[in-house]
């Protein structure tokens, strides 16, 4: 369908799935590099000649990304047992955990262009994005291809588990006793004075004043 497309236009993007790996970056310590793969379903406008209605197809994007983050350092080894088992599970790693905040980006382009001579995949999808799709993506081929350009708002962090000391004090009895008020509300307020310069704008010379 694509192949006999002559225009398109990119109706709806949504990111299904990202694959995270964090690495040490030799000679610098507490710098980490972060793989992200971000996984994208598309959905399409296809027009295969002039005056012929649309016809909507679904497709894959992949795009990869790397950042260098300052995670600091762990030299100790954390152990933690599981609920629904005895036994007790340790973690050796002292790699923090990347964690990846992404809303749906915004489609900028989509053009249709020929299939470059090297058209192998970036990656292998995951099931998780093949199970949106009927079908296999193994053996599809085509003269062309479509590309498109995303606008991605993207946080990414690095966390590890530190200790924060929190001060704790005794209850403390209170040495005075509230007293309650009995006053009626009527003559509590007759009390205040009434707030006049609330209701005469500052004149000129008092704004200087106050400056």
């Amino acid at each position: 369908m694509v192949d006999q497309a002559v225009s398109v236009k990119c109706k709806k993007v949504e990111v299904v799935n990202v694959h995270l790996g964090v690495e040490e970056v030799p000679f610098n310590k507490g710098f980490y590099s972060v793989d992200m793969t971000f996984f994208f379903i598309v959905t399409l406008s296809l027009v295969d000649a002039p005056l012929c209605d649309p016809k909507t197809v679904t497709g894959v994007a992949v795009h990869q990304k790397k950042v260098i983050l300052y995670g600091s350092e762990g030299n100790v080894k954390t152990f933690a047992s599981n609920e629904n088992t005895t036994r007790t599970n340790r973690f050796d790693s002292n790699v923090p955990k990347a964690v990846l905040q992404v809303v749906d980006p915004i489609c900028l382009s989509a053009k249709i262009s020929e299939c470059p001579v090297n058209n192998d995949p970036v990656c292998d999808l995951p099931a998780c994005v093949c199970c949106r799709f009927r079908g296999e993506f193994g053996g599809v081929t085509g003269s062309k291809a479509i590309h498109v350009t995303l606008g991605l708002f993207t946080i990414v962090q690095l966390q590890r588990m530190v200790q924060i000391m929190i001060p704790a004090y005794d209850f403390c009895v209170p040495d005075k006793e509230c007293q309650s008020t009995t006053e009626d509300p009527c003559a509590l307020f007759q009390k205040i004075q009434f707030p006049t310069d609330e209701f005469f704008p500052p004149k000129l010379t008092e704004l200087n004043n106050q400056k």
